[in-house]
C-alpha cells in the first residue's frame, strides 16, 4: 500500500514549478490532489488530468479569503476529507534590497497578500478538517526568510513571516503537524529569465547548481510522510547559505 493511499491533498499554485512537482510526488504515493492556480487554468487542468490518482483542478486566487475558503470546500465536497495542505502559491518580483525607493507600496502589498495573507487564510480554512484527519500543513517558504537574501526585501519579509507562522501553528494546532520547506533559488518557469542569479548560485554552491522543483517536492513529501515531524523549517539549498 502506498504511503498516502486514500488521503486528499490541496496544493496551491500547482500548475507549474514546485507546486506541480509536489502534486506529482503526492499522487505517486496515492494521494488524490486538488490542483490549483489563480490564472493558468489550462495548465492546471492538464496537471490534474495527468496525475495517476483521481484528482481535480480548482481555480482560486489565494489573495482573496473567500476564494481560499472555497478551495477547501472544493476538496471536502469532492472527496469528503482533507489530509494535506501544501501552501505553495507565492509571488515575487526582483527589487534590489538596497533600493528602498524601488520597493513600492504596491509591490509590498501584493507580496504580503499572496505569500502571507493567502497562506494564513488557506491554513485557517483547512485546520478544522485537518484536525479531524490528523493531517498536516507544509508551507513553502524560502531561505530568504532566514537571512537577508532573495529577490527583494519584501519577499524576505514575507517568507520570514511564514517561517514564524509555521512554528506558531505547529505549537498551537496539534494534532495537525505544520512544517516548512525553505528552498534556495529554484529553476522554475518563474525564474527562467534570472540567468545571472542562477549562474551566481552555480558558482558558489557546494552542489554547483540551483535547486529543481523535484528537489523541493522530495522535501515536501518528507514533511508529509514523517508523522512525528512538526515545527521544522527544512532548508533545500544545496548548502548554499553556508557559503554566502
Amino acid at each position: 500500500m502506498k504511503a498516502l493511499e486514500g488521503k486528499v491533498a490541496i496544493v496551491t499554485g500547482s500548475s507549474s514549478g514546485i507546486g506541480e512537482a509536489a502534486a506529482q510526488a503526492l499522487a505517486a504515493e496515492g494521494a488524490r490532489v486538488v490542483v490549483n492556480s489563480s490564472s493558468s487554468v489550462e495548465a492546471g487542468r492538464a496537471v490534474a488530468e495527468a496525475l495517476p490518482t483521481e484528482s481535480v483542478y480548482a481555480q482560486a486566487d489565494i489573495s482573496d479569503a473567500e476564494q481560499c475558503r472555497g478551495l477547501v470546500a472544493t476538496a471536502l465536497d469532492r472527496f469528503g476529507r482533507l489530509d494535506v495542505l501544501v501552501n505553495n502559491a507565492g509571488w515575487t518580483t526582483r527589487v534590489p534590497h538596497a533600493d528602498h525607493d524601488a520597493l513600492s507600496d504596491e509591490i509590498l502589498r501584493k507580496t504580503f497578500e499572496v505569500n502571507v495573507y493567502g497562506t494564513w487564510w488557506m491554513s485557517k480554512a483547512a485546520i478544522p478538517a485537518l484536525k479531524e484527519s490528523r493531517g498536516c500543513i507544509v508551507n513553502v517558504t524560502s531561505v530568504a526568510g532566514l537571512r537577508p537574501i532573495g529577490s527583494s526585501l519584501a519577499y524576505g519579509m514575507a517568507k520570514a513571516a511564514l517561517n514564524s507562522l509555521t512554528e506558531d501553528l505547529a505549537k498551537h494546532c496539534g494534532p495537525v503537524r505544520v512544517n516548512a520547506v525553505a528552498p534556495g533559488l529554484v529553476a522554475t518557469p518563474w525564474t527562467e529569465d534570472w540567468a545571472d542569479l542562477h549562474a551566481g548560485i552555480a558558482a558558489v554552491s557546494p552542489l554547483g547548481r540551483s535547486a529543481t522543483p523535484e528537489d523541493c517536492a522530495g522535501a515536501i513529501l518528507a514533511c508529509v510522510t514523517n508523522e512525528y515531524m512538526s515545527g521544522s523549517i527544512l532548508k533545500v539549498d544545496g548548502a548554499t547559505t553556508l557559503v554566502l
